[in-house]
């Protein structure tokens, strides 16, 4: 007796066409007749965002144009916060939802309009030109029986004293010209290609440049001992054959075992579903480079500078740079013109 039902609930679902599953969810809908917004399973059911970047989108969705729809504008609306608002709005904008495109007013001004677009990869493909739209023809007015002359039964006889009515000339009706509608260019592209672009075929695996026999079997034991260290990393003959090479590589370039190890088995995803797919790409992306030589350590020559070394004069003692012992230049003058003193004495006596 305590227990309510819902009459309401039981006339929906035995209006429900078709037997109830027995599991899972079931849906009544409800045509909607006002205050209702289309949105798209490729946002509702998108595997690559997350479900507050998706009721963000919605959100967005619903909203009528020229509504403000900043971090602020939209952490005030729902109960996310501003940090969740923003890496939302950075996920809608990677996946080309979102865009914000700079504008200029006629005024000079420069400002950022938020353009959301509901369906993103509709404005990748190309859009059919609108059909040429010809004006309708005016509708012929009926005749009235009155206005109608019978039709002669014999064509009347012709009169010689009046010259026959000249028929006045063909009008040129010049043809219509050709209506051309030009697609309209899109909005904005998206920064990324959407999820059915074409992707680029991924790097080959790594391969040593001089392959032997020991960098083989190295290979092979380290990557069948992976799993005493991560058994997630269990795996089979048939993938060890094909990493082989690639963990040769890293051994060639002098990589330290533990070192391959540790960078193999370091910060892994849950759950790991395809451990032999990520191995080979962190073969392949974090392949370190061949050890330098010693000629490529050696630190560069520095240039030779020749340096004066400092003197003493003999004369006053003075410090001066010459390459030999001697003189400064002022005792060099002041010698020089006492010998041309004694000199022009010489000459005078």
């Amino acid at each position: 007796m305590d227990t309510q039902q819902n009459t309401a609930l039981t006339r929906a679902l035995a209006e429900v066409p078709g037997p109830l599953p027995t599991s899972g969810v079931i849906h009544i809908a409800i045509p909607h007749t006002d205050r209702f917004t289309v949105v798209g399973n490729h946002l509702a059911q998108h595997p690559d965002l997350s479900c507050t970047a998706v009721g963000i989108a919605v959100r967005i969705q619903s909203l009528p144009q020229g509504v403000e729809v900043g971090i602020k504008a939209l952490a005030a609306r729902c109960r996310e916060g501003e940090k969740r608002v923003a890496a939302a709005l950075r996920e809608l904008e990677a996946f080309g939802y979102l865009q914000r495109v700079r504008d200029r007013l006629p005024s000079g001004r420069v400002i950022t309009r938020t353009v959301f677009c509901n369906q993103p990869t509709a404005l990748l493909r190309p859009r059919r030109p609108a059909a040429p739209q010809h004006p309708a023809a005016p509708p012929r007015q009926p005749v009235p029986a009155q206005a109608q002359a019978p039709a002669p039964t014999s064509p009347p006889a012709p009169d010689m004293s009046t010259p026959p009515p000249v028929p006045p000339p063909p009008s040129v009706v010049s043809p219509p010209a050709p209506h051309f509608s030009a697609a309209p260019a899109p909005l904005f592209a998206p920064l990324v290609p959407p999820p059915t672009a074409p992707k680029p075929p991924p790097a080959p695996l790594p391969r040593p440049d001089e392959p032997t026999p020991e960098l083989d079997r190295a290979a092979t034991a380290l990557l069948s001992d992976l799993r005493r260290h991560t058994p997630q990393f269990t795996l089979s003959e048939t993938d060890i054959r094909q990493l082989t090479p690639g963990v040769a590589a890293w051994l060639e370039r002098a990589a330290h075992p533990d070192a391959i190890r540790r960078i193999l088995t370091t910060d892994l995803p849950h759950p790991l579903r395809h451990p032999a797919k990520l191995l080979k790409h962190r073969l392949t992306a974090l392949l370190p480079p061949p050890l330098p030589g010693a000629h490529d350590l050696a630190a560069p020559a520095r240039p030779h500078i020749t340096v004066t070394p400092f003197q003493n004069c003999d004369g006053c003692d003075r410090v001066f740079r010459s390459p030999t012992p001697g003189h400064c230049r002022d005792c060099r003058e002041h010698r020089e013109h006492r010998e041309h003193r004694s000199e022009d004495a010489r000459t005078a006596a």
